[in-house]
């Protein structure tokens, strides 16, 4: 996966990564090199990988990976050319094996590189207000305005005919041609991913970038947070209302249009030309198809088909909820 954001350390031998997690494997080859941590679907040959959910079985028997983190339970849907590493807690062992690939990317410190944009290249390219910094190998196209207090943090990519707003901050992003962002948005921060432990939670490497497409708008107060281990995407000409979270690894398709206060959890795919309406929430890791309308307020905790209009909660056919509620 290209990512100008963190700097992979590797390559790493297995034997080190089995070390590492205590785990049990059957490979004879200790001195295999792993070349980076990628999921099911990215994976290729000298990667590691990881199998934590049936939900993914497919992906898993045919992941082109060389390793794959999993349980013993989950070991024989995976595929025969790849190697299993058997732990107790795979996604507690991929964040270990993430940490040591990209350790940059566990802690969101601030970018002390930025510098006034008044004293870079892009003085007299951009429009700007007062207080704005730019920080390392910042890319910003032509005839784009950035409003007062805004922070464009290092190796961001900016191209043409963008606006940026005052007080937002933008970081591990790429922005594509025409986009809008407004006012106090906070975009490419680390996700909410972490494991409970009575002492100390542990922190869930975020290794991913947030990618807005061409003519998207992102409203006043946004949130969206970088992926984890892929990306987070906003679709083209897909727009955000005002104080709307997207979580990591969220993928949101073209042409849709969500209202203020919606919540999407992590990893949920939303397809093209869907219409969310104000405060509805959307839990993660599920497919929400095209074409499909979900009512404000509505509470979504499954799939939906393409063609699909909800409401409710747990959202159902609107039909049926408007039946249901006369």
């Amino acid at each position: 996966m290209f990512n100008p954001f963190f700097s992979n350390q590797g390559p790493f031998k297995i034997r080190d990564i089995i070390e590492l997690l205590s785990a049990s494997s059957s490979t004879n080859n200790l001195d295999a090199e792993v070349i980076d941590i990628k999921n099911l679907s990215s994976a290729n040959k000298s990667c590691i990988t990881f199998f934590h959910s049936k939900k993914y079985k497919t992906l898993a028997k045919n992941t082109k990976a060389s390793f794959c983190i999993s349980t013993d339970n989950l070991k024989d849907q995976i595929s025969d050319n790849c190697i299993v590493l058997i732990v107790e807690n795979v996604l507690v062992a991929v964040a270990k094996v993430t940490k040591i690939f990209y350790p940059d990317s566990v802690d969101d410190e601030f970018d002390n590189s930025v510098l006034l944009i008044s004293k870079t290249e892009f003085k007299d390219s951009v429009i700007y207000g007062h207080n704005v910094l730019v920080g390392q190998n910042v890319k910003i196209g032509k005839n784009c305005i950035i409003g007062h207090n805004t922070i464009i943090e290092k190796n961001v990519v900016i191209e043409d005919n963008c606006t940026i707003g005052s007080n937002t901050l933008i970081r591990n992003t790429l922005i594509k041609n025409n986009v809008s962002i407004l006012d106090n948005c906070i975009i490419g921060k680390k996700g909410f991913g972490f494991f409970p432990n009575n002492i100390s939670n542990y922190r869930y490497p975020h290794i991913g970038m947030v990618i807005i497409n061409e003519f998207a708008e992102i409203g006043c107060g946004s949130t969206i947070d970088r992926g984890s281990m892929s990306n987070t995407i906003i679709g083209k000409n897909t727009y955000l209302d005002n104080q709307i979270h997207i979580a990591h690894n969220v993928q949101i398709g073209n042409n849709t249009i969500v209202a203020g206060q919606v919540g999407i959890a992590g990893s949920t795919i939303i397809g093209d030309n869907v219409k969310i309406g104000g405060q509805a929430g959307i839990s993660g890791h599920l497919k929400i198809g095209n074409n499909v309308e979900i009512g404000g307020g509505s509470g979504v905790i499954k799939n939906i088909p393409d063609n699909s209009k909800v409401m409710g909660y747990p959202a159902k056919n609107i039909r049926k909820f408007l039946k249901d509620n006369r």
